[in-house]
């Protein structure tokens, strides 16, 4: 690794300046830095002023059995090194099951992103146990995990944090304190049953998930526990297995803030096979067989796997066209065709061009983009052209090649979707869409033969989980910043006074599924149109104006006077800036000098409180009285299909 010293010296210059160190400072911190570095790198970094251009906020609650001690700083380390801006705040010690379980807790119901409880080993073991009467130690075991399970069940009810729990090393200590073979098999049995009862609660309980801690730590040369620290200040874990848990709370907070990644970009030669094609030639690439060729096509089961998770496929490579799809096509050892890729872009150009030039046909940001490739030059070119796009090393040993790909979590969703198995395709749709156009002199005549149909409706429950997938990950078409999640999204949805609705949206090409939604507070009068987000893949065909106009329909149809909408400027969309005026609306006032900062629903799906980011400039409210004329607003190239009755006002 880079000098610690000059390492530090530079994040902390950064700061000092008030900017977020350099992307490579964080990717070397990140790849290469030890849990000492991440805790004094996150000392270093409690400075940082936001950079909402940079980095999104991640608000982060940690609630302790015991002491904390450096798990604030590494994770807020850790979460830099993300691209999120943490706003870590740590619970008081000593009053874990007080805050947890007591209405009313300022501290577990702030709104946060998510609550972390930090759990060890002693909260579920008294302190006087008998190792002769391991019978009652199990029953204490059983007895605690019930309580702990109702603590959390009761804390996700009352806030709009995600509960994040995880499941606890067996100490060593207890362990071989009982010398009874027998025995200690049944307490590593129950301590087994203690952790399946957390992970099951994740299960269960939409409002909390668990981190399997003690499996990961099986995976890591890290020592779970200091018995010095441990005795000393009750701290219960090591750096090193901090580091392990806050990286796995990063992961799934990348995953709920939508900053995960779609598309994955794969080289060829020393990466998809083994070997230079233009020098071995088709029957001299190694794939298959024994190590190193073995490693090579489990990468490509693995890449494969990921495609039917919904995870884009593109291949970029510098060879000649005609070759590759020899070896693509006709080598029975590939498990990657040419029909797996959305798009190729086999040729002699720099991999950064390529990349550019495959966002554009898919229609998503270059931020969108892993890419692995086992040539320094090409990923330290990629990283200086698109700083946004995460590279990861193919060189090296093959036999890693998976566990590189997979260990940053870039692809984790919060929930697999039916829209994310079939994205592959709808990608592919659209660049056969592209190509159709090139037929048509003008855009309108393009969309009249595109055989447009729209329905709009309210969520349904098998809804909720991609709503909130496009709250969290559309940046482009997002017309206030707000990001509403999938137990948010639930509440509104079986509110009387408010109304979530799914967008749908087909064509002759296909069926682009659900890529829009909107959050709407509903009263006598005025109907408030809280956010609205449309995926990047139907931009253009005028979706968003018939998802408006359905809307005021439906407002008017329920007796509403006015719908109300707002915009919300960040650095991301101004595709959507236009949206209220292009629909007739005009300005409305501004509330307290600023846009209206309507009440977001909690758990009872009435709290009061902002639910607009606070680092944005404000909104503009716009409005448009309610007449029959809102039903000319959908454009007449698209053919409205209403399920549920169209009745959205029901």
């Amino acid at each position: 690794m880079r000098g610690t010293r000059t390492l530090h010296g530079n994040i902390a210059a950064a700061v000092g300046a008030g900017r977020p160190p350099a992307r490579e400072d964080l990717r070397t911190l990140d790849e290469d830095g030890t849990a000492s570095d991440f805790f004094r790198a996150g000392r270093a970094l409690r400075a940082l002023p936001y950079d909402p251009a940079r980095l999104r906020k991640a608000r982060v609650g940690i609630l302790a059995t015991g002491t904390a001690g450096p798990a604030e700083d590494i994770l807020r380390a850790a979460l830099v090194a993300g691209d999120m801006f943490p706003v870590v705040e740590t619970g008081p010690y000593g009053r874990f099951e007080a805050e947890l379980g007591v209405p009313g807790s300022a501290f577990t119901e702030a709104d946060r992103d998510v609550l972390c409880c930090l759990l060890d080993a002693g909260y579920f073991v008294p302190a006087n146990w008998d190792a002769a009467d391991i019978g009652t130690l199990i029953d204490t075991l059983r007895e605690r995990t019930r309580t702990l399970c109702g603590l959390a069940s009761a804390a996700a009810s009352r806030t709009t944090a995600t509960v994040v729990l995880h499941t606890v090393p067996l100490p060593t200590e207890l362990r071989d304190s009982i010398i009874g073979w027998r025995q200690r098999t049944a307490l590593s049995r129950h301590w087994l049953l203690l952790n399946a009862a957390l992970l099951e609660l994740a299960e269960t309980h939409e409002g909390i998930e668990t981190i399997d801690f003690a499996g990961l730590l099986a995976e890591h040369a890290a020592p779970a526990v200091d018995d010095r620290l441990r005795r000393f200040a009750d701290i219960s874990y090591t750096e090193e297995a901090l580091l392990v848990l806050a990286k796995e709370v990063r992961r799934l907070l990348r995953a709920k803030l939508g900053l995960s990644r779609k598309v994955l970009a794969l080289d060829l030669d020393d990466t998809l096979w083994g070997g230079v094609l233009g020098e071995v030639g088709a029957e001299g690439v190694e794939i298959g067989g024994l190590y190193p060729g073995n490693c090579h096509k489990e990468l490509q089961k693995t890449a494969l796997r990921l495609r039917s998770q919904g995870v884009v496929l593109v291949l970029t490579s510098k060879n000649d066209a005609a070759h590759v799809d020899e070896v693509l096509a006709g080598h029975p050892e590939v498990v990657l065709r040419p029909s797996e890729f959305s798009v190729r872009a086999v040729n002699w150009s720099a991999k950064a061009d390529n990349l550019r030039e495959a966002a554009g046909q898919l229609g998503v940001a270059p931020g969108a983009f892993v890419f692995m490739d086992d040539s320094p030059f090409e990923r330290g070119h990629v990283s200086a052209e698109l700083p946004e796009v995460v590279t990861v090393a193919a060189d090296g040993d093959p036999a890693y090649l998976v566990r590189r790909l997979l260990g940053g979590g870039w692809f984790d969703v919060m929930e697999l979707t039916e829209t994310d198995r079939h994205r592959p395709e709808l990608y592919r749709a659209r660049a056969v869409r592209t190509d159709f156009a090139r037929e048509f002199a003008s855009s309108e005549e393009y969309l009249a033969a595109l055989g447009i149909v729209v329905s709009v409706s309210p969520a349904g429950a098998t809804d909720v989980g991609r709503i909130a997938q496009l709250a969290a990950r559309t940046n482009q078409f997002n017309l206030t910043g707000m990001r509403f999640d999938a137990v948010r999204t639930a509440e509104m949805a079986r509110s009387d006074t408010h109304l979530v609705i799914g967008c749908r949206v087909s064509d002759r090409f296909g069926d682009d599924a659900l890529v829009g939604a909107a959050w709407v507070d509903r009263s006598e009068k005025i109907w408030r149109v809280r956010n609205l987000v449309l995926s990047c893949r139907v931009l253009g065909r005028g979706v968003e104006l018939a998802m408006v106009g359905r809307l005021a329909r439906a407002a008017r149809l329920a007796g509403a006077t006015e719908l109300e909408g707002s915009y919300v400027r960040s650095p991301y969309n101004d595709v959507a800036a236009t949206l209220w005026t292009r629909a007739g609306f005009g300005p409305g006032p501004r509330e307290g000098g600023c846009a209206a900062s309507p009440a977001r629903p909690g758990r009872d799906g009435g709290r009061s409180g902002s639910a607009l980011i606070p680092e944005k400039d404000g909104a503009q409210v716009y409005r448009r009285a309610l007449d029959e004329t809102v039903d000319d607003l959908v454009p007449h190239w698209i053919r409205m299909q209403d399920t549920q009755g169209g009745a959205l006002h029901e």
